[in-house]
């Protein structure tokens, strides 16, 4: 059985309650720690009950949380500016953790990596090579996974390509995707080792049996592709 991955999320606002509920499912210990009574107490109603409220400017009131080396730490406070204060305070307090940061512009972005963020979530400015940066963060992944899936029913699909399906033997730029109406993210192509490749790149990729190939795109969508790749198999 394996142990469980501690999670603490400053912040508890409309955006947080999406990321929170998602790393919950992922069966993610969350902790949440919040300066704001009212959204400290909407946390508790929605069955946080590892809530903290706390003057999250004090160090004084940090250090006692107890944050251990091996835990997870996200800042998503409504206050950018905050955000970027309390990023700035946990990388000194907390100097071997993975702490993730969620922006909302450039600007902001560049300050949170400058204030010691390992990763930083632009929501705004997601490309394709950002989207494989995070991928190699699992949990970054989950977090990016929940905007994308609960605001825009639109989520990520990883597909394995099976012998004898429309994907065997094809050379990758030749297939067109969009009429499936999703897009090609990037493909694990055995023959050129086990790096994932962007589909940003310019090296021709023929597609044999076990690549596996990442697209974005609606759900419905995703599924219709999986089950053509099914079918066009047998």
């Amino acid at each position: 059985m394996s142990l469980q991955k501690k999670v603490w999320m400053f912040g508890y606002s409309q955006e947080s309650k999406m990321i929170a509920a998602s790393l919950r499912d992922g069966n993610f210990v969350i902790n949440i720690v919040e300066s704001n009574k009212k959204n400290a107490n909407d946390a508790l109603l929605d069955g946080f009950k590892n809530t903290a409220l706390i003057d999250v400017t004090n160090d004084d009131e940090l250090e006692p949380l107890g944050i251990k080396t091996s835990d997870y730490i996200i800042c998503v406070m409504d206050d950018e500016h905050l955000n970027v204060f309390l990023t700035l305070s946990l990388r000194s307090m907390c100097p071997k953790n993975e702490i993730i940061s969620i922006s909302h512009s450039i600007y902001t972005t560049q300050k949170l990596k400058m204030a010691g963020a390992s990763k930083v979530i632009d929501l705004y400015q997601v490309s394709a090579n950002r989207i494989h940066s995070i991928f190699k963060k699992p949990i970054a992944t989950k977090i990016l996974d929940s905007f994308i899936s609960t605001s825009y029913e639109i989520s990520f699909g990883e597909f394995t390509v099976p012998k004898g399906s429309c994907l065997d033997g094809v050379i990758l730029e030749n297939f067109d995707f969009s009429q499936f109406n999703i897009i090609l993210i990037g493909v694990l192509d055995w023959e050129l080792g086990d790096e994932f490749i962007f589909a940003t790149t310019n090296i021709a990729h023929k597609l044999d049996v076990d690549d596996i190939i990442v697209c974005i795109g609606k759900n419905n969508d995703l599924q219709e592709f999986e089950k053509k790749l099914r079918m066009s198999s047998k």
